[in-house]
């Protein structure tokens, strides 16, 4: 189980690499701008906040079919939580409420993955409405659709990358124009 406050025991070593490396290609692709322009992600720092999660999920989804230790995807998990801490400290929370806030992010980032995880086992639609309700509020089907149809996307290309080359970073995220992004 990924725990979301577990601090104590930071990667070290080359996993420290592995984990800054991964979680760098996931913040990236979570920052392209085709996402806020073609897919109607609403730019701001909860639509941010909601396609960082997806592309987290994606990655975490892959990690579990990969014969790599749950150390990683905690060490990835624990990343993710010390970002979030970081953010909330400049973005001027106080000290006192940045435990609560953490908790939220944590029961969001669980209920989101869960809500992928059987939408993706339910199919295209249901994918596309878990997307729909958790990344674009409840709005834009049509733009739901294509943003599911990235995600499968970026499942396939992960699921046909080794363990190797998963680890190393040695992969990149699909472009959102190769998923249907782009709009005629």
């Amino acid at each position: 189980m990924l725990w979301p406050f577990n601090h104590f025991s930071k990667p070290r070593g080359p996993l420290r690499g592995t984990i800054e490396g991964i979680y760098g290609m996931i913040v990236t692709q979570a920052r392209e701008p085709l996402f806020y322009r073609d897919f109607g992600v609403i730019d701001t720092v909860d639509g941010r906040f909601d396609l960082l999660i997806l592309h987290l999920w994606i990655v975490l989804r892959r990690f579990r079919s990969a014969e790599v230790s749950a150390n990683v995807s905690q060490a990835l998990f624990d990343r993710f939580c010390d970002d979030m801490d970081a953010n909330l400290r400049e973005m001027g929370v106080g000290d006192l409420a940045v435990p609560k806030r953490m908790q939220a992010f944590g029961e969001a980032f669980y209920g989101r993955s869960t809500a992928y995880d059987l939408a993706l086992a339910a199919g295209d639609e249901a994918l596309a409405a878990a997307v729909c309700k958790n990344v674009l509020n409840g709005e834009g089907m049509e733009n739901a659709r294509r943003l599911a149809t990235y995600v499968k996307t970026a499942l396939a290309r992960l699921d046909r990358i080794d363990d190797a080359a998963l680890l190393a970073a040695a992969w990149d995220f699909p472009a959102p124009s190769e998923a249907g992004g782009s709009r005629s």
